[in-house]
């Protein structure tokens, strides 16, 4: 699991060991997170950390490498879920990995895709892949309150570059890349269903908007003290969800405890339709190809069975 060290990550480890306490949870995380894996480990179950840095394509692949290892050492149980949870938020459209990629599409959806990919011959049959996602990726006031502009799709090699959008010094165009990447993350969901094993299931989870969380806290100070301090009022309403709340739903989508098919969307506790923009075969196809391009050189343990994943895509494209 990524992104369990705050927020609704942390909440829903806490709440995937008490339902299930002889899971093994393996947290990715880029520090040291002793404070939280005393917590977690009080409520039962087995924890162990692999450092993963989601800004270094290297440092995902090598920790893909280190749970290999431990799984094929007998060190951990068959994989039964991976929860791609993390995921960052800029002030700008700026800022550049070690790798020369935009921030936010590296760890919001290369990252996730090398973890992806490399770990899929090691999952077992019926794993589940959780990957969190955002309303968003809609346009309009109802998602968001207006505070997060729509996506403003481009081709996947330019959303990967710094300065893709308008005034990439703007606090707009940070959040724009960010909801752009949720689609991307979307439209690769899509892909994963169709191109992968037909056992497993992957799911794109939205908690909803989640004020009271860090993922603004490179934000202004206004935006950071409303976020904290005044949104949360909202999660009163059906305008928003709390951080309890969504990291249970979180849990519950990784548990399978929602029933859903493999490609779905999961809207809080429940499958939805996610925006009719996020159904486009043509770009899937494209940001599936470009992902794999651009993360190209960290995927070798991946594509052994490339040509099984291609076949079996040419399959369903044509049924």
């Amino acid at each position: 699991m990524t992104g369990a060290s705050r927020g609704i990550g942390r909440i829903a480890a806490r709440q995937m060991l008490s339902a299930r306490p002889e899971t093994h949870l393996v947290l990715l995380s880029r520090n040291d997170p002793r404070d939280l894996v005393s917590e977690l480990q009080a409520h039962g179950g087995s924890v162990s950390v692999v450092h993963a840095d989601l800004s270094s394509l290297q440092s995902v692949a090598d920790a893909t490498d280190a749970v290999i290892d431990l799984v094929q050492s007998d060190g951990l149980p068959p994989i039964r879920g991976l929860v791609c949870n993390a995921g960052v938020q800029h002030t700008s459209a700026l800022t550049e990995t070690v790798d020369g990629f935009e921030s936010t599409f590296a760890v919001n959806v290369l990252a996730g895709h090398v973890l992806v990919r490399r770990l899929h011959d090691h999952l077992h049959p019926q794993a589940r892949v959780v990957v969190t996602v955002s309303d968003t990726h809609f346009r309009g006031f109802r998602h968001n309150l207006g505070m997060v502009p729509g996506p403003r799709w481009q081709p996947v090699e330019m959303l990967a570059k710094v300065g893709a959008f308008p005034d990439p010094s703007s606090t707009k165009a940070g959040r724009t890349a960010y909801s752009t990447s949720k689609l991307a993350a979307i439209y690769l969901v899509h892909e994963y269903a169709r191109r992968l094993s037909v056992d497993r299931t992957f799911v794109g989870y939205n908690p909803g908007f989640v004020p009271g969380t860090d993922l603004a806290r490179d934000a202004d100070p206004i935006s950071r003290f409303a976020m904290r301090w005044i949104m949360p009022a909202l999660t009163l309403t059906p305008l928003a969800t709390s951080p309890g709340k969504a990291g249970r739903f979180l849990a519950d989508a990784a548990l399978g405890a929602v029933a859903a098919p493999n490609g779905a969307y999961i809207d809080r506790h429940k499958v939805a339709r996610s925006s009719p923009e996020s159904y486009d075969p043509g770009r899937e196809q494209d940001t599936w190809e470009a992902v794999e391009a651009l993360t190209a050189g960290f995927l070798s343990s991946a594509t052994d069975n490339e040509g099984n994943t291609d076949a079996h895509h040419r399959h369903h494209r044509s049924q």
